[in-house]
């Protein structure tokens, strides 16, 4: 495993964008990958309780191809020119020192999101989901902008992507469970009525 890290390092630092958008696409293939896993499991749980028939996992390979390239066309390019021009303007324009408080509290909140953007997201995505999510990815980016290089930190990220996917997979996959409603209960009624609550 160690040869395997010096293999990458020595790729980093001679190609450094084609080695970060490789490795995305290679990530983010994987996450499907388990994702996939992780559903055809839980759903595999389900269906011995109720004693329907149970599927074998079938990889959608169209789908992991789908993800595949998204990794290797977006994530990987734009992850790699964002997480270097968000160090160099932190470092350079502002005037921080790297790994300072306000340096790492900078670039968290260069990464986060707006309220509107988090108020679509509440409206969109399931309430369960965004509380547990919320509360995970600042802490994953405030290690990652104070821990780990700014030549590792698209890495780092596509990893936890990679964890994220599984997660919210089997977040999915719930269904109903007695957990969600707990959360859901946090909703005024009015909210609750248009979420079929």
């Amino acid at each position: 495993m160690l040869r395997l890290w010096k293999w990458y390092q020595n790729c980093l630092a001679t190609h450094p964008v084609k080695t970060q958008v490789i490795s995305s696409g290679i990530i983010w293939g994987v996450g499907d990958i388990a994702a996939q896993a992780v559903t055809n499991s839980t759903a595999k749980r389900y269906h011995l309780q109720t004693h329907d028939e149970v599927k074998e996992l079938k990889i959608n390979w169209r789908r992991v191809a789908t993800t595949t390239i998204f990794g290797l066309g977006f994530v990987g390019p734009v992850g790699h020119f964002w997480y270097e021009g968000l160090d160099r303007i932190i470092r350079v324009r502002l005037k921080l020192r790297p790994n300072s408080f306000r340096f790492v509290a900078s670039k968290v909140a260069a990464d986060g999101k707006t309220s509107a953007q988090v108020k679509e997201d509440v409206k969109r995505d399931f309430l369960p989901a965004l509380i547990l999510e919320g509360g995970v990815w600042p802490i994953v980016q405030v290690a990652n902008f104070r821990f780990v290089p700014v030549r590792y930190q698209l890495l780092y990220v596509n990893f936890f992507c990679l964890l994220d996917s599984c997660f919210l997979s089997w977040i999915e996959q719930q269904e109903d469970a007695p957990w969600k409603q707990w959360f859901k209960s946090f909703l005024p009624l009015k909210e609750q009525e248009g979420q079929g609550g």
